[in-house]
């Protein structure tokens, strides 16, 4: 099925998300849609799949002209979206959500037409178990294999490499490429040069909303950047610091939480470091963090902050003693979807100055556009809604909200869903707080170059046990993702 786009436009008010998108996705390919956050490309995506409404524009499949106005709409014309976070219901069980949509209600019979189509691109999915517990690769292959089974011919993933190991990224592109070769249209958007390079066979370039080049295989990387950016983005400097006295010292800790928990996990974090943590998603990484944030009471074990011991103490008492958390979940716990900038901007003031009252919305409109020019969010002004924002931006609308002076900074996945200008953006201005502050980062991530960059030291969790400690300067990938497999 061969799709064309013909001069896609979406105005949200002043803001032009896409501003005359035209490109073509012949049948038997994988197209990419390559681009900064916030470029316009899953608003393009979404218009295809019938989840926004464009304002102007045509999209014609086949050579005939459609209209998706509805997620309903575009399904019935075989276009699938899986989305930057897979739709499911965490509750219920793997053959629930596959049910979801399928005419069929026989269980036994859907039991089979799982089994089958997960044997096709060799996904193992336990029809039975819960979909909460799944890592985000696993609930994308779920998602992916109840599209196909609901007729998708027309494939959209919206930046699937996120968050996911490489494991499930080779048996993810795997899948893509067989789809292709049976005729299927795959669809990948990203901002990642790499994942465009081994998986497409074409790419469109996306910049503030227009397209800026269009490029067939084999690519040209700094050309791509040069369309993406306009020039390549320079690497953040190493925070030039020695480790000083210890900041947060984790004896013996067991903890509930994710899919392996803690077992009896001990760390010494010091001044002015930089840590990351590695390991596959679930193995202790995020339990980690919100334990030592106060959010997590340890079943077992002692916490310390500068000597003090803090265990059984509460998140707020956690950040009095200058410990701040960035949830790696923007919107399920970072943000409130559909209150806006400003609003959020006031709501910060007011739990930051206990006692406040009143809302001064002449202040709280400065803040906000202070905001918006020094974190570079894009997307709207003030009054813009945080679920409006790409993930990129509303990345940096979290970050903005981070205090000024921290002691320490507990940031999960800080860069997941960025672009490397925006990413680059990000640990410079994060770094720039460790040197001027002396603080303390503990960051974790699914991209091993990134930790390699910009961390002292790699702590790599396996089945909830920390299982090694190093200076990034004595590793390497290869020997960090062998550690990640549990063979240290």
């Amino acid at each position: 099925m061969e799709i064309v786009l013909r001069d896609i436009h979406k105005h949200y008010g002043p803001v032009r998300a896409n501003d005359g998108i035209s490109l073509t996705v012949s049948s038997g390919t994988v197209h990419g849609i390559l681009g900064e956050n916030g470029a316009g490309k899953s608003t393009l995506m979404k218009i295809l799949a019938g989840f926004t409404r464009r304002t102007g524009g045509e999209i014609r499949l086949d050579g005939r002209p459609i209209f998706c106005d509805t997620p309903a709409q575009a399904s019935g014309l075989g276009i699938g979206m899986l989305y930057q976070d897979p739709l499911d219901f965490p509750l219920l069980t793997v053959l629930e959500n596959f049910k979801l949509g399928h005419p069929e209600n026989d269980f036994h019979t859907l039991r089979d037409r799982l089994d089958r189509i997960s044997r096709r691109f060799d996904f193992a999915l336990n029809p039975d178990a819960p979909v909460r517990p799944l890592t985000i690769g696993e609930r994308q292959q779920l998602e992916i294999l109840r599209l196909l089974e609901l007729g998708t011919r027309i494939l959209i993933l919206d930046e699937p490499t996120t968050g996911i190991s490489a494991t499930q990224k080779t048996l993810l592109f795997k899948a893509l490429r067989q789809l292709a070769e049976e005729g299927r249209s795959v669809i990948l958007v990203s901002h990642k040069l790499e994942d465009v390079e081994a998986l497409c066979d074409s790419v469109t370039v996306l910049r503030s909303g227009k397209v800026t080049g269009r490029m067939e295989t084999p690519f040209h990387a700094h050309r791509l950047m040069e369309m993406m950016f306009g020039a390549p983005p320079a690497k953040p400097a190493r925070c030039a610091t020695s480790p000083g006295e210890p900041v947060l010292a984790l004896e013996g800790i067991f903890a509930a939480g994710g899919r392996t928990g803690l077992k009896g996990c001990s760390a010494i974090i010091r001044q002015g470091e930089v840590v990351g943590l590695a390991g596959l998603e679930g193995s202790g990484q995020g339990v980690f963090l919100r334990v030592a944030a106060g959010l997590k009471k340890p079943l077992e074990g002692c916490i310390r902050l500068k000597g003090e011991h803090m265990t059984g103490r509460d998140h707020h008492a956690f950040k009095t003693a200058g410990v701040h958390f960035l949830p790696g979940s923007r919107l399920e716990e970072g943000l409130i979807p559909h209150m806006s900038i400003v609003e959020h901007t006031a709501l910060r003031k007011g739990a930051r100055e206990r006692g406040a009252f009143w809302i001064r919305w002449q202040d709280a409109y400065r803040d906000a556009r202070r905001r918006i020019a020094d974190f570079r969010i894009k997307g709207g002004g003030p009054d813009a809604a945080a679920a409006s924002l790409s993930g990129g931006n509303q990345q940096r609308l979290l970050l903005s909200f981070l205090a000024e002076n921290p002691a320490l900074l507990l940031l999960e996945n800080p860069t997941r869903g960025l672009d490397i200008e925006s990413a680059h953006w990000v640990w410079g201005h994060l770094q720039s707080q460790c040197s001027e502050s002396r603080a303390t980062i503990v960051f974790s991530s699914a991209e091993l170059d990134e930790i390699l960059m910009v961390a002292d030291r790699v702590m790599v969790f396996f089945d909830g046990a920390i299982i090694k400690d190093v200076r990034t300067s004595e590793t390497d990938v290869g020997r960090l993702g062998l550690a990640i497999a549990g063979k240290v």
